[in-house]
């Protein structure tokens, strides 16, 4: 490809970006040495904090190229590198300054629209309408970590894109999955926290939380367990909290008779009409005073629930599809679709069963995780970790 060498020569000049910076704060303020010594003194550290509040790449001859000619460059790029590893170029573009990162991030389209996971905003926006993201888990059970990897190919592999990782905190009477962008940082004070997942004490009802509100009107959690300083995870500019967006819950087995789970989950951040077609849900936005404009619609939250599987009578199991996604039989295998009442055309039925979640497991600790619109990699992550959970009352 033409543009390779061109990119190459971008991440070549991070690098130098330092020195030609420094040369146009020198050009910047010539009139500092005509002054006196002391004077120049003084001006020589005002000068120092201007410099340090700029960003320098911004000072650099790539950040003054002519927007038109830019946009194109970045078009040609976004369209040739569609899927990672190669994708990366893209991202690297958007890291040359702000004037670049401004146009790759017009230019990346949601998910919903391009199939792509790009930046870590992706992570919190809706998969695809027509298709659905593949995607794995890594269970690591020595340090009770889980790791989820974007699918690079149709077949599983040991290898792929890091989107997000877990780790389980047990409490007294709860547990906690804390979940980062960050595999090696998987706290709660940090930067690279999303969210996280709180189950109670028998492991059947589950909490998902948000560090960021999903619409107007979200009202955070400040107990004293869920209070934490400084973030600029996602969306820097909202402010940071713990927003409850999901209920999961597991029907207790009181007659302990064997069979699959059921499950349920109240999609609190999603209207029940995202599932209409041509229903848009609330957009995930990075500035506050947008935020506020976005109204939840109020037909309710979307209710999902697990697909009842089928009795096999040869196999002497009970058996669901998942299109080849799923080789190892599991209780903690299984599907989501959207609970509502049954449509009034028939012809539009296929559209109800239609599947938003599937999670199943293909080995010792290996999981596939596949979802769609209106649910976020996030989203579909957070569910899937509470099925890891061990659930005596519903087994």
């Amino acid at each position: 490809m033409p543009f390779k060498s061109l990119i190459k020569e971008f991440q070549d000049l991070k690098d130098g970006l330092g020195s030609i910076s420094r040369r146009s704060f020198d050009i910047k303020f010539p009139i500092y040495h005509h002054r006196s010594r002391s004077m120049s003194s003084v001006l020589d550290e005002t000068q120092a904090r201007i410099a340090k509040n700029v960003d320098v790449s911004d000072q650099s001859c790539w950040a003054n190229m002519p927007p038109e000619l830019l946009r194109d460059v970045l078009q040609r790029v976004e369209a040739s590198e569609s899927t990672w590893p190669s994708r990366k170029h893209f991202v690297a573009c958007a890291c040359v300054c702000r004037n670049w990162r401004n146009i790759a991030k017009e230019l990346a389209r949601p998910p919903e629209h391009s199939k792509k996971l790009t930046f870590p905003i992706s992570v919190k926006q809706p998969g695809p309408r027509d298709t659905t993201i593949q995607c794995f888990i890594k269970r690591d059970s020595s340090n009770s970590t889980y790791h989820l990897y974007l699918g690079l190919t149709t077949t599983l592999v040991e290898s792929g894109k890091f989107l997000l990782a877990a780790r389980k905190v047990r409490r007294a009477t709860s547990a906690d999955y804390i979940i980062s962008l960050n595999p090696d940082d998987m706290s709660r004070g940090s930067n690279t926290y999303v969210g996280k997942l709180r189950s109670n004490f028998l492991g059947t009802k589950f909490t998902v939380y948000d560090s960021q509100p999903p619409h107007s009107g979200a009202v955070a959690s400040f107990n004293k367990a869920g209070r934490r300083v400084g973030s600029k995870q996602v969306s820097p500019r909202l402010p940071a909290g713990s927003y409850n967006v999901a209920h999961v819950a597991y029907e207790l087995n009181v007659l302990g008779t064997r069979g699959p789970r059921r499950m349920h989950c109240i999609m609190h951040s999603i209207p029940a009409s995202a599932i209409e077609p041509g229903v848009l849900p609330p957009p995930l936005t990075t500035d506050a005073e947008g935020l506020l404009k976005n109204v939840m619609s109020k037909d309710g939250p979307l209710i999902l629930k697990n697909k009842a599987p089928r009795w096999h009578e040869q196999l002497q199991c009970w058996c669901l599809n998942f299109r080849g996604r799923v080789t190892v039989a599991s209780v903690k295998n299984f599907q989501l679709v959207a609970a509502t009442a049954e449509p009034a055309q028939p012809s539009s039925q296929s559209d109800y069963d239609k599947v938003l979640l599937q999670f199943g497991k293909v080995g010792k600790d290996m999981f596939t995780m596949d979802y769609r619109y209106p649910l976020s990699a996030f989203q579909a992550f957070a569910i899937c970790l509470s099925s890891f959970d061990t659930k005596l009352a519903c087994e």
